[in-house]
This record gives C-alpha cells, structure tokens and sequence, in this order.
C-alpha cells in the first residue's frame, strides 16, 4: 500500500511537472509570437506574419481534447511551413515581406518537431525537409541587403537547431515505438492468462458434466430416484461454465480506445483460497469421491492474490485429473499447510486409473505444464507423480509473499 501510495504521489509530480514545463513553453512561445509582430509592424508587413503565425501557432497550442480528425499531424507541420517558404519566395524576388522573427523560427521548430515525431515514415521525412528547409532559408529573405558572408551566418545556427529538433523527434518517436511495443506485449500477456483462465474453469465444469452425465445414464433404468441431485449438478456445472465464459470475454472485449477492458475484476471468476471449500463441495457432489479439505490454521489469509490465484489453480487441475484419469477414486484429499515460508499445496486421491472417459475429454496433457509455468513463475516449485501405494498425488511449493529475487 505505501509503495502504491508512493507511486501515485511520484506520477501527481510528475504530472505537475510536466504542466509546468508546458505553461512556460506556451508563454515563451506567445511571447516570442508578439515580438514577431513588432518587428512586422515596424516593417510594414505585419498581415502576412500575422497570417504565418496564426496558421502556425494554432497547430502547435490547439488541445488535442478538441482537435478535429482533418487536423492531421501532417497537415499541422505542412501548412504553416508552406506558408513559411512562400513568404521567402517572394521576399527574395521582390523587396516586400522582408521580416523574419524568433516567433516564426520557435514555431516551425516545434512543428517539425511534431511532424518528426507523430507522422507516418513517409510523411515525417517529408514534413522534416519542408519545415527544416522552411527554416534554414528564411535568412535569404534579406540576400540583397546583407553580405552574403552575413547571411551564411545566419543560416548556421538555424541548421543546426534543425537537427537538434529533429534529432530529438526521432528519439522520442523511438520512444513511443517502445512504448507501444511493450504495451501490445503486456496487453497479449494478459489476453493470454485470461484464455488460459477460461480454458481452466471451462475444462473443469465441462469434465464434471461428462463425468455426471455417464452417472445419469447408468442410474436412468435402476434408481429413478437419484436422478434428480446428479441433474441438478449438471445443470449448475452447466451454469458455472457458461458463466464463466460471459465473465472472460466481457473482460477481453476491448474498450473504445481499444484497450482491454481490465476495470471488470469484481465480476471475475473467484479464484483464490477461500472460493476452495466452494469448488471442493462441488467436486464431490452425490456421485462423486469423497473429498476432504484440510486448512491448517497457520496459512494466514492475506496471502498475495497471484500466490491464492496459483493455488487455486493447483487444486482445480488436480480435481479435474481424477476425474479424467481416476475415475475410480473412492476418497481425494486436499491440504494446505505453512511450512517454512511456503505454501504447501496437496491434493492426494487413491484412484488405480481406471476411467470411462471417452479419449477426446482426456485432455492433451498440457494442464500440469501450464501450471509448472504459473507456479515458476512465482518462484515455487510443483511435482506431479504416482503414490507408493496407488493413486496419485499433486504438490505446489509456493513462496507465501511471491517471487522474491
């Protein structure tokens, strides 16, 4: 809680910050704009600066909240470049229109910077040549009133505050490119742990149903009168299942800035320790094995939620294996204990593999694989093996506080 806490606080700064920094720019930059037009009104120019940097200080200070679509980044670097290079044109044929300020060259260095930075390959190269040109030739404004050797110097200075500008567009936009990447990978990863969810709590429900279904069958023609408690588990395993899936693709169904929509996480699935005694109940059901809980009171109930998810996980794909490889079981088994900072998960069954199951509801052999990666991943350690005797047994070794480097 204090790291979050913490967190939180360093963001708020950081935000501030950032708002600062923006201010200070906004009004450097108007500031600069208004000395432009000083300059304009001294020479007799002032509607074409005025018009220059209308054009560019509105693609530079419009909030993107109210920007709209045709606004694009490109045509934003373009447009007032464009009119950049015109005023040069025509103040290099004739003897009007000589004025250039800092307000201008602030402008188009802030526009080439979002041109470089925002817009496509193509257009990003393209915007950097027109705003950059625009920049570096605005001092040939003034080739017939000034030495050329003056002029040169003028320029110098532009053209390498040109590539610093575009330099830093490019790192940024590598940045975002990172940023992106790791974004997508984050949002796959998590797309994938919840599949991997739906495909645990279906597969299990699913199971239970095949298992109560061929009990149904077989009690049909001979005892009429248990029928309907093996029905009604069906019928809430069924229900289980297809709640289930609802809760999971609601989950991944993406949000309308087409991010995942992760703020469900009341409406999942329970899946920590003390949703155990629910899927234990239910496991056993009137047909089934018996089935034994045993919590022993030094297993504290703040346990990380990723350490009870894993463990859930555990004893769900060990219940669900009896089911498809021991259907023959008479008693299962499950403890957790607190030994040594870990977390020992058991689930013990004295089946001999007998089972009825058809081979495609087997499964392909991939749940105890997946879990050894959950429960790796944790820093724990997960062995799944036959018992001296008969039967079979699952045990999760899980840091009690998680992953600790």
């Amino acid at each position: 809680m204090n790291l979050l806490l913490a967190t939180d606080a360093l963001n708020t700064t950081r935000t501030r910050r950032l708002g600062c920094l923006r201010g200070v720019g906004i009004t450097a930059l108007v500031l600069l704009a208004v000395a432009d037009m000083l300059i304009a009104v001294a020479n007799g120019t002032l509607w074409p600066v005025l018009l220059l940097l209308s054009l560019g200080l509105a693609a530079v200070l419009w909030p993107s909240a109210l920007r709209p679509a045709w606004l694009t980044p490109k045509l934003r670097a373009a447009v007032p470049a464009g009119a950049s290079l015109v005023l040069t044109v025509v103040a290099t044929l004739t003897e009007h229109m000589r004025t250039l300020g800092p307000g201008e060259v602030a402008v188009l260095l802030c526009l080439l910077l979002i041109g470089v930075r925002t817009c496509p390959p193509r257009w990003a190269l393209l915007c950097a040549v027109l705003a950059g040109g625009a920049i570096v030739a605005a001092p040939l404004r003034f080739h017939d009133a000034i030495a050329k050797e003056d002029a040169l110097l003028f320029m110098l200075p532009l053209a390498l505050m040109t590539g610093i500008t575009a330099g830093v567009g490019g790192y940024l936009r590598t940045l975002d490119l990172r940023r992106g990447v790791a974004v997508a990978e984050t949002r796959r990863s998590e797309r994938l742990a919840m599949a991997a969810d739906l495909h645990d709590f279906v597969a299990h429900h699913v199971t239970g149903i095949l298992v109560q279904t061929q009990m149904a069958r077989m009690m049909a023609t001979t005892e009429h009168d248990r029928l309907d408690p093996v029905l009604a588990g069906i019928e809430h395993a069924a229900a289980e299942a297809l709640n289930s899936m609802r809760l999971t693709v609601g989950i991944l169904r993406e949000g309308p800035q087409g991010t995942p929509r992760l703020d469900a996480d009341a409406n999942r699935p329970m899946d920590d320790l003390t949703a155990l005694a629910d899927l234990v109940d239910r496991f056993g059901g009137p047909t089934g094995p018996t089935v034994e809980l045993r919590r022993d009171n030094s297993v504290p109930r703040d346990l990380p939620h990723p350490v009870q998810a894993a463990a859930y996980r555990v004893v769900q794909e060990a219940l669900t294996n009896v089911r498809r490889h021991a259907a023959d079981a008479t008693e299962v088994a499950v403890a957790l204990a607190l030994r040594d900072g870990n977390l020992h998960v058991t689930v013990r069954d004295d089946g001999r593999g007998g089972t009825p199951m058809p081979y495609a509801a087997r499964g392909g052999g991939f749940g105890i694989v997946g879990l050894t990666e959950r429960v790796t991943a944790l820093g724990g350690t997960l062995h799944s093996g036959p018992r001296k005797d008969h039967g079979w047994e699952v045990l999760a070794l899980l840091p009690a506080r998680g992953r600790t480097e």
